[in-house]
């Protein structure tokens, strides 16, 4: 395993994931952009499943069966326990116009409408998790799944300037700020996909370790 393909359209994940995955040794990150796959509209229905795990499974088994290469892909998304576990598989789109708006002011939508629904929710009752759930497909060998987590509360207001989704209104309660407010190492260190693929970075180097060739 000598090239591993990330099956993100995200920047930021793609930027998060590189970092958390440098240490592995001889392994070259290559993108969907590296790998020649334009977007389509069919990888909107990838994500149809109501687990975290199915969801990152079908798209590391997509992306594995267009380019024959080990893939990994994620899903991942807020938990808020005052919302009954939403927004969930479905953060991405949680806000009812987030499917007519371009990727990039899809986050503020979310954001504004888990205010909306947190509006009368006081700030000790707005607990909350980030999960993640990196899924890994090769042949070769069984599909495997990372999960991380990372706890904290929602705030009535966003905080900082970093970060993507729900971040600037998620706070790590152990070091007082947001995730936008954290620098990007130590992000790493507090965060559901950084868990997630610390995990999976240690089972490449394992991998690595047994078959160096």
């Amino acid at each position: 395993m000598k090239q591993l393909l990330v099956a993100t359209r995200s920047t930021h994940k793609l930027r998060e994931i590189r970092t958390l995955l440098r240490g592995v040794p001889h392994l070259r990150i290559v993108d969907l952009g590296d790998a020649g796959l334009e977007e389509t509209a069919e990888e909107d229905e990838i994500e149809s499943f109501e687990t975290f795990e199915l969801n990152a499974l079908a798209k590391a088994r997509f992306f594995h069966e267009k380019t024959g290469l080990p893939t990994v892909a994620d899903d991942s998304g807020l938990e808020v326990d005052a919302l009954g576990g939403a927004p969930g598989v479905h953060s991405r789109r949680f806000a009812p116009s987030t499917i007519e708006l371009p990727r990039e002011e899809q986050d503020q939508a979310n954001n504004e409408h888990l205010l909306e629904q947190l509006r009368d929710v006081p700030l000790p009752e707005r607990t909350a998790r980030f999960v993640c759930v990196a899924a890994l497909v090769a042949s070769g060998q069984d599909d495997r799944c990372f999960r991380g987590v990372a706890e904290g509360l929602i705030l009535d207001r966003p905080k900082g300037w970093d970060g993507f989704g729900y971040d600037p209104l998620f706070l790590d309660r152990a070091s007082g700020k947001t995730f936008a407010e954290l620098e990007p190492e130590e992000k790493s260190d507090r965060s559901h996909r950084g868990a997630a693929f610390r995990a999976l970075a240690e089972y490449l180097s394992d991998l690595m370790a047994e078959d160096p060739t």
